[in-house]
């Protein structure tokens, strides 16, 4: 079965003082939102956190995802990747990695994905209709072991580009693949765009 992995470790550190997962997306922190758009598709959630006594980790209280604490998150995403997949079950057949941090992505851009995956089949990433690669990115279960190597900030950057010929691009809607929000910037900019 293919598993989710959401990404919720990171430091906010562009968000001078903020926390990029707890501005509010639908009403709620948009960690929540994440992991409701993930649930929704049925399959087992992972979620990669710097600690479970986290305000993200209370925003999940009660829901029914995997909360993995990542004690070195704040070396890279590369370890909260590696934990992630650590924590994964024996009978994974993938896993897709969901950064936290993309409010656009729906649980019908991920059932799109779902629908794409074959476990004998290629590293599937998400694209936006122009093209351009962005997130999230599947990986079937033959790449668990150089996921769980992975360190530092690049996260599977690497994995990708040594596994090219083994790539196919999934077109989801407009830029849902591309926006992420890592600055107060960037949130004012995306608020004013969507109301």
């Amino acid at each position: 079965m293919l598993h989710i992995l959401i990404l919720a470790a990171g430091a906010s550190s562009r968000m001078q003082g903020g926390d990029k997962l707890l501005e509010k997306v639908e009403n709620q922190p948009l960690v929540t939102t994440m992991v409701q758009r993930a649930l929704k598709t049925q399959l087992p959630v992972y979620v990669t956190l710097s600690g479970l006594d986290h305000p993200r980790a209370i925003a999940l209280s009660g829901m029914s995802a995997d909360l993995i604490e990542v004690t070195d998150a704040a070396m890279g995403m590369g370890h909260s990747i590696c934990a992630g997949v650590a924590a994964l079950p024996p009978n994974a057949t993938g896993v897709m990695i969901v950064p936290a941090d993309m409010p656009e992505l729906t649980s019908c851009d991920l059932d799109t994905m779902i629908q794409a995956f074959d476990p004998d089949g290629p590293i599937l990433r998400g694209a936006s209709t122009q093209g351009k690669a962005g997130h999230p990115v599947i990986f079937p279960a033959r790449f668990f072991g150089a996921l769980r190597q992975l360190r530092g900030d690049t996260g599977a950057r690497a994995i990708i580009q040594q596994n090219k010929t083994d790539l196919r691009m999934v077109t989801l809607p407009a830029s849902h693949a591309l926006t992420d929000l890592d600055t107060p910037e960037d949130w004012q900019a995306w608020r004013s765009s969507t109301t």
